[in-house]
């Protein structure tokens, strides 16, 4: 099978990359703006004649897209999630053969969700700001296409390769800053949201199972299970070796990282199904509150459709993740 790859060489598209290449049965061709892609061509400004005459050359029958931009302007962000995703779609319909297309979304579409329950494809998307506004046009572009399309709807992707600017990102690059100066704390915005976290080669993993199968429309793909991000920044606090205390920034708690305690405290909601061995968490998610820059305090997936149609579910645990996260920034020279 030919699959065209676009946005290789993002946190996700890295990963993508990494399971295409070693799989027998596809011929994988990378478009983008670096110059390690196979074709050279920049989705935010290219056309989509252009595109298509390049598709024609390819002949893929899937095309995949990971590209798009999660920082910047909110002009910035809708060039990156909404125009090129609109280019993309357009330069598939003009091609002589109109090949399936696998579209990376973003839980962020859902916006504020009911805390306490997983969130399924059929809810109402309001996404709040500039990101989770531009990537659900995109998806309403690709849904609205009249091409063979899914969506994976993403929610919170972690693992290594995590950017400095991501919550564990940042996070990770504290703590190897503290331990380098002796530091007694990191700071950290609100950890209080609760979130389901998905490891990126998982989301890799789905994505080549999409492109492989005859799934249409939204698919979420999440762990299924909501978890407190300050209970998760605990797991890596304690795969660094910290022995100083987080301070949440806006709250101005303090967290020994000696009161981490073990995986035992990583926890659905009450209500949900637990992970063996572990017990509830406190307070509610209702309680919870809302990170800055994003008022969303609970999110979960409801994953039942990716299990379905896709005949995928996560494979690698959290604390597995975020301990690759603090193996790969405390190795980075």
């Amino acid at each position: 099978m030919r699959v065209l790859l676009l946005g290789a060489d993002g946190f996700i598209g890295r990963r993508v990359t990494d399971r295409l290449l070693v799989d027998q049965e596809l011929q994988v061709t990378v478009l983008g703006r670096r110059d390690s892609a196979d074709i050279r061509f920049d989705l935010t400004t290219g056309s989509p004649g252009a595109l298509a005459r390049f598709l024609d050359a390819v002949a893929p029958q899937v095309v995949i897209n990971c590209a798009g931009a999660t920082y910047g302007s909110s002009r910035t962000l809708i060039r990156a999630n909404t125009l090129a995703v609109a280019t993309v779609c357009e330069a598939i319909r003009r091609s002589r053969e109109p090949a399936r297309l696998v579209h990376v979304g973003s839980a962020a579409e859902y916006g504020p969700v009911p805390g306490g329950v997983p969130v399924s494809e059929a809810a109402e998307p309001r996404p709040v700001g500039p990101y989770g506004v531009s990537k659900l046009a995109g998806t309403e572009l690709v849904l609205a296409s009249g091409l063979d399309a899914a969506v994976l709807r993403v929610f919170d992707v972690v693992g290594p390769g995590a950017p400095t600017a991501s919550l564990f990102g940042r996070l990770a690059e504290g703590l190897r800053r503290a331990l380098e100066r002796d530091e007694p704390q990191v700071r950290m915005p609100d950890l209080s949201g609760y979130r389901d976290f998905v490891d990126v080669r998982d989301v890799a993993r789905a994505i080549r199972a999409a492109a492989v199968s005859a799934a249409t429309g939204v698919i979420n793909i999440g762990s299924g299970h909501a978890v407190r991000a300050r209970e998760a920044a605990q797991l890596l606090v304690r795969a660094s070796g910290f022995e100083g205390a987080i301070v949440e920034e806006n709250r101005q708690v303090v967290l020994p990282a000696q009161a981490a305690g073990s995986a035992d405290h990583l926890v659905p909601h009450p209500g949900q199904h637990h992970l063996p061995g572990h017990r509830p968490a406190e307070p509610r998610p209702a309680e919870a509150r809302m990170a800055p820059g994003e008022p969303v305090p609970w999110r979960q997936a409801d994953v039942r459709t990716a299990r379905d149609r896709l005949g995928w579910r996560t494979q690698v645990p959290l604390e597995e993740s975020l301990g690759d996260v603090w193996l790969e920034t405390a190795c980075r020279v």
